[in-house]
């Protein structure tokens, strides 16, 4: 145990530059009295001590801004630096030697149960405010850029940043995204969808226009404009049932 506090306070001198004495490590780092709070109330909550350990962490929290459950699990050399507005949820998996920065979000996506939170390898480092949500795998030596939000999985050796998070390098080689799917945009199919209906709507009219450009074929109107058209006419018709209700009168 001591062993393990030990490393913990060392690996507060390899992370953070500004971290000068031990007397003052210990007094001024209150992230590592968080984790340490975290082994004996992990141990409370595998022995069944379900609220005792939750009770606990929560004190923790109004103390040091960190919220981590108690059934998290958490590797050696863990560093939070600042550390304030940090969440880890109850089936996280966070490896050695990971860093994390304030306001990361170790999250899930839904009410189900079973895993549902994160598993972030060896090395990982994780910037401010980034969000990493679900049951996804962060694979070793990964660098999460500040602000991102991570819904996938991302292979060893990757550095992710965006909203939502996609990868710019690779083993140390840039990655150039051709295709926007690949960034995995939960809005991409409805632009690319738009983008299609409009071509569709410039096709038709550039052939109503030129009396169907001398093909003889005409294009059949696009579903888009049909349910415009149709909206319109609605419109027009209930703006007549109105004006001759008010005539009658």
């Amino acid at each position: 145990m001591f062993k393990r506090m030990a490393e913990d306070v060392h690996a507060v001198f390899e992370q953070d530059p500004a971290a000068r004495t031990v007397f003052e490590v210990l007094m001024c780092h209150w992230s590592l009295w968080a984790i340490w709070a975290h082994h004996v109330n992990h141990w409370l909550w595998c022995h069944g001590l379900y609220f005792t350990s939750r009770f606990i962490a929560q004190w923790v929290r109004l103390f040091t801004g960190i919220e981590i459950h108690p059934g998290a699990v958490l590797g050696r050399r863990v560093f939070i630096d600042h550390g304030m507005g940090v969440v880890i949820g109850e089936t996280a998996v966070v490896g050695d030697d990971v860093v994390i920065y304030q306001g990361v979000t170790l999250g899930g996506t839904g009410k189900e149960k079973g895993k549902r939170h994160p598993t972030l390898g060896q090395g990982v480092v994780v910037g401010a405010g980034a969000k990493i949500l679900g049951n996804i795998a962060i694979g070793d030596h990964c660098r999460v850029g500040a602000g991102s939000v991570v819904l996938r999985d991302i292979p060893s050796d990757s550095t992710v940043v965006g909203v939502p998070g996609h990868i710019v390098l690779r083993d140390g080689k840039r990655v150039v995204i051709t295709d926007p799917k690949q960034i995995n945009d939960p809005l991409s199919d409805v632009i690319a969808a738009l983008s299609d209906q409009i071509s569709d709507v410039k096709r038709y009219l550039h052939q109503y226009g030129s009396g169907s450009g001398g093909t003889g074929v005409e294009l059949e109107m696009p579903l888009c404009l049909k349910a415009f058209t149709s909206d319109c006419d609605e419109t027009e018709r209930s703006e007549d049932s109105a004006d001759d209700s008010e005539t009658g009168l």
